[in-house]
Formats: C-alpha cells, sequence, structure tokens
C-alpha cells in the first residue's frame, strides 16, 4: 500500500549517523544520498522506502503529534536489535521491546530518533 516514507531532519549528517546503525538490524542500508536527503531500501528492493530529508520548504523539520513509522522486523531478535541500536546511535526510548496487547504475537518496541520522529520495529511471528 505504502511507496515509500519521508521523515523530516534538521541535521542530515547525524541522522545519516542513527538511521544507518539502526536500520541495518532490519536489514535495510543506506542505498541513495544527496545533500538533501538519504534513502534506505532492502537488499533487491528497487526502490528506498525510507527517505531522511531536509524539508523541501528549507524550514525547520518538525514532528508529526500521533505519527509513528513502524518497520517490519523478521524476528523478535531483531526488534530487540533494533531498540539496542537505536538507542546507541542517539536515540531515545518510547518502549522497551516486548509483547504488546494487540494481538498475541505482537512484539514491538518503539524509539524516538535524534529529530524526534517516533519509529518502531514489529515482529507478529510467533517466538
Amino acid at each position: 500500500m505504502l511507496l515509500y516514507v519521508t521523515l523530516g531532519t534538521n541535521d542530515l549528517r547525524r541522522a545519516g549517523a542513527f538511521y544507518d546503525g539502526t536500520l541495518a538490524t532490519l536489514g535495510l542500508k543506506r542505498r541513495k544520498e544527496d545533500e538533501v536527503e538519504i534513502g534506505y531500501g532492502a537488499e533487491g528492493d528497487i526502490r528506498c522506502r525510507l527517505w531522511v530529508v531536509t524539508p523541501f520548504n528549507r524550514q525547520a523539520a518538525t514532528i508529526g503529534n500521533g505519527s509513528m513509522v513502524a518497520l517490519e522486523a523478521e524476528s523478535r531478535a531483531a526488534v530487540d536489535a533494533f531498540h539496542a541500536a537505536a538507542i546507541a546511535n542517539g536515540g531515545t526510548d518510547e518502549g522497551a521491546p516486548g509483547l504488546r496487547p494487540f494481538h498475541p504475537d505482537f512484539y514491538a518496541a518503539y524509539v524516538r530518533d535524534p529529530d524526534g520522529n517516533k519509529l518502531s520495529a514489529v515482529c507478529e511471528r510467533p517466538e
């Protein structure tokens, strides 16, 4: 359903360091970059599905209250690694890895990137 997602940043270099280290735990890597944006995608995907950008209008990037990007994780261990990498790379904790009440196998972790954008990694498979 979604083609791609963009998240704003006020410091592209800092954001790149955060996302490089954090998204690698989910099998995503930096695929494209220039002076205003960095694109991330999975190996074999022809598109970057997550873009970190400086806003086109050149105004400060701000977070969306109630907005979050949830990323699929192949395993609960990947969710754990995502959370640990996010914290190690300058993110903040918004919910430690664990089961959530949405259904019996919904295992997730929540973080904010250095700009305050909220992210989640979710594994919906049985342990």
